[in-house]
């Protein structure tokens, strides 16, 4: 039996490190309750939340764990082997997912839930920025850290939440969306959901959640599937035909500049300084649904001109004239290919090498052929070994499994040491990191290197 989040004092949390997990972490710990979780890696989201009164483990001891907790809340993404988590099981405790709690919380709400296979931390964090800057106030539950406010969860007392809607293990069916963005639905955790179309299903299921008096907004080119919501409203980049879409749009001074067109209204003169013409798209949802709750045109063009990003999205480290290194949380084939078109939309006649470390066994192994064609974009590819995460191995699944398919010769790092060693012999002038595994450790070693590298020349 579920406990009412009135009577909950302390919560305990299995993976506590992970980015959604952190935020229910937060949003426990901004109410008084008492804290504690286990993780098997210290990160910066983990000594944030030891700063701010969590009690973390670092190993899987069961001993370490000495009090009772009104909760326990996992992440599915936690391995089977957990001894922490099999001792609350011997317990007979009473253990309930991350999606659970977050449905829970979000039930007094009015609340805008974003889903999608990629796009989603972004246009949700543009979101949640465009209504906190304007002073229309939100709660968020961000799927990435907010570079202007440094947290991946803020409260508010507007009962409004934004909502990062994860697909991962369907954990957005739980979800009760008054507005509803779907950004982009490509095939992803196939382990999951075993097949292209049991993926979309789910999808369509998310998109009929969404309150019959409620706003959905859908991409483009997902419009002709008529399993999703049919009340829907679309959004592009430059498909005039799409209810919301952009215009005018030119790179200037490091910055965007466009002009939207939405339904029955435009708003011009808008400035996003952020890089990536898929940027420009994602914010076009997150402006038609600022101006839709009320936000007056100049609080829309002043949030988004102050708009800093999100952690891992298209982050420059180093940004001088003719060189950058951009690292990005790009995990999945579209997203790479996203990302290195971004990337030559801002550096059109420079050479772009790319550092990807490939973030899972099951997805190397079920995407390798659209990964050495997205790969294939840059001019020099430099393949890390393949992150596991909550897998084991995989038998005759590694990085080669994708160089093999690329036309491009890549260059195999067994690790950073050997990416240093490679950047050193052939000096670049654009460099990109990508994935969502531990890659974004290489980002200071990397930034300090360039940064001699450009005071010695």
């Amino acid at each position: 039996m579920r406990k009412k989040l009135e009577d909950i004092q302390s919560a305990f949390f299995i993976g506590i490190g992970g980015i959604g997990m952190s935020a229910l972490a937060r949003y426990f710990l901004s109410r008084g309750c008492r804290v504690a979780g286990y993780d098997r890696t210290p990160t910066a989201l983990t000594h944030t939340l030891a700063d701010m009164g969590a009690n973390i483990l670092y190993t899987d001891d069961p001993g370490q764990v000495k009090v009772d907790f009104d909760i326990v809340v996992y992440t599915p993404a936690i391995s089977s082997h957990c001894q922490i988590m099999a001792m609350f099981l011997a317990q007979q405790a009473r253990l309930w997912k991350r999606s659970d709690v977050l449905g829970w919380i979000s039930e007094g709400n009015q609340n805008i839930c974003i889903a999608g296979t990629h796009g989603k931390t972004t246009v949700s964090t543009m979101i949640a920025h465009l209504l906190r800057h304007s002073g229309f106030g939100c709660n968020a539950f961000l799927g990435g850290i907010s570079t202007n406010y440094n947290t991946n969860f803020w409260g508010d007392v507007r009962p409004l939440a934004v909502i990062e809607a994860d697909e991962y293990d369907r954990s957005f069916l739980k979800l009760t969306p008054d507005i509803s963005v779907i950004t982009s639905m490509d095939p992803d955790h196939l382990d999951i959901y075993g097949t292209e179309e049991a993926m979309c299903d789910a999808y369509a299921a998310f998109s009929q959640k969404t309150r019959p008096e409620g706003l959905f907004i859908v991409h483009h080119k997902l419009s002709h599937l008529g399993a999703l919501r049919s009340s829907r409203s679309t959004y592009s980049l430059d498909q005039r035909s799409a209810d919301i879409h952009a215009t005018n749009i030119i790179v200037a001074e490091g910055a965007y500049h466009y002009d939207v067109h939405a339904w029955d209204w435009t708003l011009t003169q808008l400035r996003l300084p952020m890089g990536g013409r898929h940027n420009v798209e994602n914010s076009l949802p997150a402006i038609a649904i600022a101006h839709y709750l009320g936000v007056s045109d100049d609080g829309i063009r002043e949030g988004l001109a102050s708009f800093r990003g999100v952690r891992r999205r298209f982050e420059f480290h180093l940004q001088q004239p003719g060189r950058a290194f951009i690292d990005d949380y790009a995990h999945h084939p579209e997203e790479l290919r996203v990302l290195i078109e971004g990337v030559r939309d801002l550096y059109p006649a420079s050479t772009l090498t790319l550092v990807f470390q490939p973030h899972l066994f099951s997805r190397t192994r079920d995407l390798a052929e659209v990964f050495a064609s997205s790969l294939d974009l840059a001019d020099q590819v430099l393949l890390m070994p393949v992150y596991p995460a909550r897998e084991e191995p995989i038998p005759g699944v590694d990085s080669s499994l994708i160089a093999e398919r690329m036309q491009r010769q890549p260059f195999l790092a067994e690790g950073p040491g050997e990416v240093l060693d490679w950047l050193e012999a052939y000096p670049t002038e654009i460099l990109v990191t990508a994935g969502a595994g531990d890659i974004d450790r290489l980002a200071v070693p990397i930034q300090k290197f360039l940064s001699k590298q450009v005071h010695a020349s």
